[in-house]
């Protein structure tokens, strides 16, 4: 089987990740937002803090050089140096003990001031994290269902994820770690060729390019060997997972032995890929440390050259050697950074792709709200594919009159659920018009179209929340009294009286504390809560038992009563009572009619009844064979 062809295109975006200065360009209407001169003064002050961090970086070194002259001064000459202080009374004793303590107030003063900067913008970073992931969030929610469908929601949420993380990751790195490295380079630089000479300045130059190119293509050659490793392990962890979660298969085919291999084999390759990844992180670290310490000995001997001529202190040597000292702590995190920010900016780029993504469906810019009068739902002529080669619907019309409820049936494939979302606007329809009271659905809001329309579907996820939560969900500005209505009305208001918290009892992840049932009278209870003029039931009831589904089932017509409803039905038992069935089969209505009707014209609807009842039969049969053996003792197989 061939990979997807997404695959490549990830690994090759991977490779190539979109520039710095594009993704900080996109950055930057968040990292300085209009509207927010509070967030902008803070920019100004992290940046000017930067400068004075530095300066004072730099005065560290010099505070060192000026300590040693003034030890040499002091300590040099024996006698002489006791002339000196008896001439010029106790400073010349006194000043390396100030320069000392000046040195200490450099490097406290260097470490609080880079603290309050990472502080100051800290409040920036986080409000372009949140204003980007929340802007990300939402325009997720306007994207069409078709593109949901072809991403998985985990990955969606890893993108969002991973954005926020990178967004913070990259503003912290160049702004706090990048930018300020560069600056210092420059200063060092520049004081190199104002205290010596430009000699200095190249040295310390050609050594910084020689230790960049050598990390950056360190790093290239680390991060294939770390993708190797972390492949590795994900792939031991898979098949450890894989394995205990099939423990009774394991057991049942006596597979230990085989299980254990297959999951030390992954073990093998990941230990191999750590153990390069290590001996690789060994050859970076030498590398770095071979190239620098070359170059700060070129410069230290140059110093020591130019001490033997008079031309400088000995000071100028500690002030070298301090100063590329500093220099080394940035530059060692480099092949760090350009794989962090590497990786952000790929993070980065996967949410502004998402951005970018414009929805399937979207208003029309005149578009108005929904006007409801009566409830009439029309279908005219609707024609509708999801891949162009196979059409799913091919010139469907009806019409659902106000307060009536009309069913639809017929075989899996044929169409049906796609009829409900084509009615809440989830997919635009190829040709033909769906109209609401005369109101084609393409030319008014999207807000007011699914307001004016409730859903109880077959598979009813709850939110991870409580069961209030969940009733409420349908009319969230609903009192308290009307929530405990609704669940009266929806029939679980007993169920809940039961429960210990009431409801404030959690439902769990997609409500699966619950049991089917419970679950589908909380989505009723949230739609009656709601009290749209327009319902729709796709498969309410397919998935419940008979016992289960009759109570469910008493509950929908009481929430359908009076209300334009659409019910898209599996077991045709439950829509007998419907004023009109309308049987559909690849993509046409082929009949249509009532129940008695239907049956007594012998066709589709007439045969799927009819392979229902014999299914249902022979169930009930089955059943009761079970319990006649269990009343007599014999073993059930």
């Amino acid at each position: 089987m061939s990979p997807p062809t997404a695959a490549p295109a990830k690994a090759a975006d991977a490779l190539n990740p979109p520039g710095l200065v594009a993704t900080v360009t996109k950055l930057w209407p968040y990292l300085w937002p209009h509207g927010r001169p509070d967030l902008q003064r803070r920019v100004f002050m992290a940046f000017g803090l930067l400068v004075i961090a530095k300066g004072v970086t730099m005065v560290t070194p010099f505070a060192f050089k000026w300590t040693t002259d003034a030890l040499v001064a002091v300590s040099g000459g024996g006698g002489g140096a006791a002339t000196q202080a008896a001439t010029s009374g106790d400073w010349l004793w006194r000043a390396p003990i100030l320069l000392t303590i000046l040195y200490g107030v450099t490097r406290v003063l260097m470490a609080v001031l880079t603290q309050i900067r990472d502080g100051l913008f800290a409040k920036v970073a986080m409000h372009a994290v949140r204003k980007l992931a929340l802007k990300t969030f939402e325009h997720m929610h306007r994207l069409s269902l078709r593109f949901h469908l072809e991403r998985k929601t985990g990955g969606l949420t890893r993108v969002l994820e991973r954005g926020r993380e990178g967004i913070e990751e990259l503003s912290r790195l160049v702004v706090l770690t990048l930018l300020p490295t560069i600056f210092e380079f420059a200063l060092v630089l520049g004081i190199l060729a104002w205290e010596f000479d430009w000699t200095y300045s190249a040295v310390v130059l050609g050594m910084v390019v020689i230790y960049l190119a050598y990390t950056y293509q360190a790093t290239e050659w680390r991060i294939s060997i770390r993708r190797r490793m972390n492949e590795s392990d994900t792939d031991a962890n898979t098949k450890a997972v894989d394995s205990l979660l099939n423990y009774e298969t394991v057991k049942y085919f006596g597979a230990e032995a085989r299980e254990a291999i297959r999951y030390d084999r992954s073990m093998e390759r990941y230990e191999k890929a750590s153990t390069e990844t290590y001996t690789s992180l060994a050859v970076l670290n030498a590398g770095q440390a071979v190239i620098f310490s070359i170059g700060m000995t070129i410069v230290m001997v140059l110093a020591a050259r130019d001490i033997m001529g008079g031309r400088v202190s000995i000071g100028s040597f500690v002030l070298v050697n301090a100063m590329l000292v500093q220099l080394y702590i940035p530059l060692n995190f480099m092949g760090m950074l350009y794989r962090e920010i590497k990786q952000a900016l790929i993070d980065i780029d996967d949410m502004f792709k998402v951005l970018e993504r414009n929805p399937e469906i979207e208003d029309k810019p005149d578009a108005r709200p929904l006007h409801i009068t009566q409830g009439i739902v029309r279908f005219e002529d609707v024609h509708f594919a999801y891949n162009p080669e196979r059409e799913i619907l091919k010139g469907v019309s009806f019409e659902v009159p106000a307060g009536q409820t009309i069913a639809i049936v017929g075989p899996s494939g044929a169409g049906k659920s796609t009829i409900s979302r084509l009615l809440f606007r989830f997919y635009e329809p190829s040709s033909g018009r769906i109209l609401i009271d005369g109101q084609d659905i393409s030319d008014v809001q999207q807000a007011s179209l699914r307001k004016a329309i409730g859903m109880v579907p077959q598979d009813t996820v709850l939110f991870n929340d409580t069961i209030g939560y969940n009733v409420q969900y349908g009319r969230w500005d609903a009192a308290a009294e009307e929530v405990k209505e609704a669940a009266r009305l929806a029939q679980i208001d007993r169920f809940i009286g039961y429960l210990p918290e009431g409801y404030e009892t959690p439902v769990g992840e997609r409500g699966l504390k619950l049991s089917g049932g419970e679950k589908q009278r909380v989505a009723i209870a949230r739609t009656i809560l709601k009290g749209p003029p327009v319902l729709v039931l796709d498969e309410a009831t397919s998935a419940l038992d008979s016992f289960t589904e009759k109570e469910i089932q008493d509950a929908l017509d009481r929430v359908s009563r009076g209300r334009t409803t659409l019910v898209i039905a599996h077991r045709l038992s439950t829509i007998i009572g419907a004023d009109e069935i309308i049987v559909l089969d690849h993509g046409q209505i082929v009949e249509r009619g009532t129940h008695t009707g239907l049956l007594a014209s012998g066709g589709v609807y007439a045969a799927m009844w009819n392979r229902q009842r014999e299914a249902e039969k022979a169930r009930e049969t089955l059943k009761r064979t079970e319990e006649e053996e269990r009343s007599v003792g014999v073993p059930a197989v």
